[in-house]
C-alpha cells in the first residue's frame, strides 16, 4: 500500500488496481468503457464510442443486413485492439435489442466474437433494465425514496423503479430512437402529424405499464443514455427550461417539440449545441420522451451519466467477489418453485463428485477447457442445474424436465444472459429421457459432460434418501468422446433397479454416438466424495 502524504492528511492508494472493461453493443452505438477498481469502487479511465446504427440495419424480415454487419465488425476490431492483453475474466460484452430481434444474430455472433476477441452475451430486456439501474445508482448521490429510471436506447426503452440499490419494477418496451426516427420521421422530416403518430404509438406501449408504475410511485425521475443527455443539453443550452432549471422539464420538451415542427426538418433546426452525430435519431428520442412524460405524469427529469456500461462493470466486479446476481436468482427460483431442498442438495453433492473426477482425467477433451477459470464456470452451471433440476414439478410430474427447461429458457432470470439461460435449460432438459432431443450438440460440446454428471447424479439419488453412495469411479474414454464408470460388484446385486437403469443409460448414450461403458469390480460401500 502506497501512502501519499500532504500536510497532515494521508491518502491510501492501492498498489495494483485492477482494470475491468464493459462493452455495450447497443442498437444505436457500440461503447467500450474501461474502469479502474480501487477499494470496491470503479473509476472510469477510458471510453470509446462508435456510431454503428445497428437497428437501422434490421430488415423487414428481422435480419441484420450486410452493411450493418460490416460497420459492427469494423468497430469491434478497433475495440479488440484496445482490449488486447485483458484477461477474459475482466471483460464483459453485452448485446441489446437489435441483436435480440435479429434472426441471423446466431450467424453474426461468431464473426463478431472473432473480431473483438471476447465472448458476447445477448441479454434480455429486463436484465438490461437491471444493469442500467445498477449503473445509474452508482453514478448518483444517495436518495431515500424510490427512483424512476428511464433509458431510451436505439431499439428499446427500459423503465425501472427502485429504492436505493434494489430495483422494484423492471420493464423493457419495444420502442427506440433509431426505430422511431426511421419509421415516423424518414429523411428527418418533422410535422405535427408525424409527432402525433409517434407519440400515440409510444403512448400505447407506455399504457401497459403506467398503472403498475404509478401505484409504486417515485420521488425523482432520472434519464440515462445518449438521448436523455442530448435532450437535456439542448434544453439547458437554449434556455428552454422554465427558470433556467437543469435537466429535462415538461415545458422544455414542449418548446423543443414546437421548434422542431416549425423547422419542418431536423436539418433546418437552428439551436445551440446540436449533437450532430445524434441528429438523425434525435427526433425519435424526443417523441418517445414526450410520450413518457405525458403517460407517466412526469414534470421534471434529471440526467445521470452512469447507465448500462457502468452497471455491467459493477455486476462483473460483484461476480469476481463472489456476489454473483445469478446465485441470488437461483435461490429465489428454489423458493418460488418449491424445490425439495434436501433432494437438490443430494443431487448437487453427487454431481460435484462426478465432475471433480472427470476433471482430473488426462483425456478430458469433452470439457473442452484447460483453464481453472473455465472449469469453475462449467461447474457453476452444473451446480445451478442441480439446484433447479426439479422446478418443472411445479407444473406437472409428467415430463417435468421439459417443463423445467422451458421455465429456465423463458423466465426473467436477473444476472443470466439469454445464452446462459439456454445453456442451463439444455442441461436440465438432458437430465432424463432420450438424448436425441439434444442431438444438435456436437460430440465435443462441453455440455455433454455436464449433462452426463447431472443424469448420473439424478439416477444415483433416485431413492431420495441419505444412504451412502457406492464407491464409484468415472472417467473419459481414451478416445476423448464417451464415458466409463466402475462400480462394486455387490452394488449391482443389491440394487437391481438402479443397475438396470444404468444399463439402459448406456444404450441411450450409444444412440447419439457417445459410448458409455459400465464395469463392475469388488469394492465396499462408502460415501461418494
Amino acid at each position: 500500500m502506497l501512502r501519499v502524504v500532504g500536510d497532515s492528511t494521508e491518502v491510501a492508494v492501492s498498489e495494483d488496481p485492477r482494470h475491468f472493461a464493459a462493452v455495450d453493443l447497443g442498437s444505436n452505438s457500440f461503447r467500450l468503457q474501461i474502469g479502474r477498481v480501487i477499494d470496491d469502487q470503479i473509476y472510469p479511465m477510458d471510453s470509446i464510442k462508435e456510431s454503428v446504427r445497428l437497428a437501422s440495419g434490421i430488415t423487414s424480415d428481422k435480419r441484420l443486413d450486410e452493411p450493418a454487419q460490416q460497420r459492427a465488425l469494423a468497430a469491434l476490431s478497433r475495440f479488440g485492439e484496445r482490449l488486447r492483453g485483458f484477461d477474459k475474466s475482466t471483460v464483459r460484452v453485452v448485446g441489446t435489442n437489435a441483436l435480440r430481434v435479429a434472426r441471423n444474430a446466431p450467424d453474426f455472433l461468431p464473426l463478431a466474437e472473432k473480431a473483438l476477441g471476447f465472448p458476447i452475451e445477448i441479454i434480455a430486456g429486463r436484465e438490461e433494465a437491471r444493469l442500467i439501474y445498477v449503473g445509474v445508482v452508482h453514478s448518483l448521490p444517495p436518495f431515500d425514496g424510490p427512483r424512476l429510471v428511464v433509458d431510451i436506447g436505439g431499439g428499446s426503452t427500459e423503465f425501472i423503479v427502485g429504492r436505493q440499490m434494489k430495483p422494484l419494477l423492471l420493464e423493457s418496451l419495444y420502442m427506440g430512437c433509431v426505430s422511431y426516427s426511421e419509421r415516423f420521421f424518414p429523411g428527418g422530416k418533422v410535422d405535427k402529424k408525424r409527432f402525433r403518430e409517434a407519440e400515440t404509438m409510444a403512448g400505447q406501449e407506455i399504457e401497459r405499464i403506467a398503472a403498475a408504475y404509478g401505484q409504486v410511485g417515485w420521488g425523482e425521475a432520472v434519464g440515462s443514455s445518449g438521448s436523455a443527455r442530448a435532450i437535456a443539453e439542448l434544453l439547458e443550452a437554449n434556455g428552454l427550461n422554465p427558470g433556467g432549471v437543469g435537466g429535462i422539464t415538461w415545458r422544455g420538451l414542449e418548446s423543443l417539440r414546437s421548434l422542431m415542427i416549425q423547422a419542418g426538418s431536423i436539418d433546418r433546426l437552428e439551436l445551440r449545441n446540436l449533437p450532430l452525430e445524434r441528429l438523425p435519431v434525435l427526433v425519435g428520442g424526443v417523441a418517445i420522451l414526450y410520450a413518457i412524460f405525458s403517460g407517466l405524469g412526469i414534470e421534471r427529469m434529471k440526467y445521470a451519466g452512469g447507465a448500462l456500461r457502468l452497471g455491467v462493470l459493477y455486476d462483473l466486479l460483484g461476480r469476481l467477489h463472489q456476489r454473483d446476481m445469478r446465485d441470488t436468482t437461483v435461490r429465489h427460483f428454489k423458493r418460488r418453485y418449491h424445490v425439495d431442498l434436501h433432494q437438490s442438495a443430494r443431487v448437487e453433492q453427487a454431481a460435484r463428485a462426478l465432475f471433480k473426477q472427470l476433471n482430473r482425467h488426462p483425456c478430458n477433451l469433452a470439457v473442452g477447457t484447460k483453464e481453472d477459470q473455465e472449469r469453475e464456470n462449467a461447474w457453476r452451471f452444473l451446480q445451478w442445474a442441480a439446484a433447479l433440476h426439479e422446478i418443472g414439478l411445479s407444473v406437472a410430474h409428467s415430463d417435468y424436465h421439459k417443463h423445467g427447461a422451458y421455465i429456465l429458457a423463458a423466465a426473467d432470470m436477473p444476472g443470466f444472459s439469454t445464452e446462459d439461460q439456454e445453456r442451463l435449460a439444455k442441461i436440465v432438459l438432458g437430465q432424463r429421457g432420450k438424448l436425441e432431443k439434444l442431438a444438435a450438440l456436437s460430440k465435443g460440446n462441453p455440455l455433454w459432460t455436464l449433462i452426463f454428471c447431472l443424469r448420473l447424479a439424478v439416477l444415483l439419488c433416485r431413492s431420495r434418501d441419505d444412504r451412502p453412495f457406492p464407491e464409484i469411479h468415472v472417467g473419459i474414454l481414451p478416445s476423448g468422446v464417451g464415458y466409463e464408470i466402475e462400480l462394486p460388484d455387490a452394488w449391482g446385486e443389491t440394487n437391481p433397479l438402479s443397475a438396470a437403469a444404468l444399463s439402459d443409460e448406456s444404450a441411450l448414450w450409444r444412440r447419439v454416438g457417445i459410448d458409455f461403458q459400465i464395469k463392475y469390480r469388488p469394492a465396499h460401500l462408502v460415501a461418494i466424495a
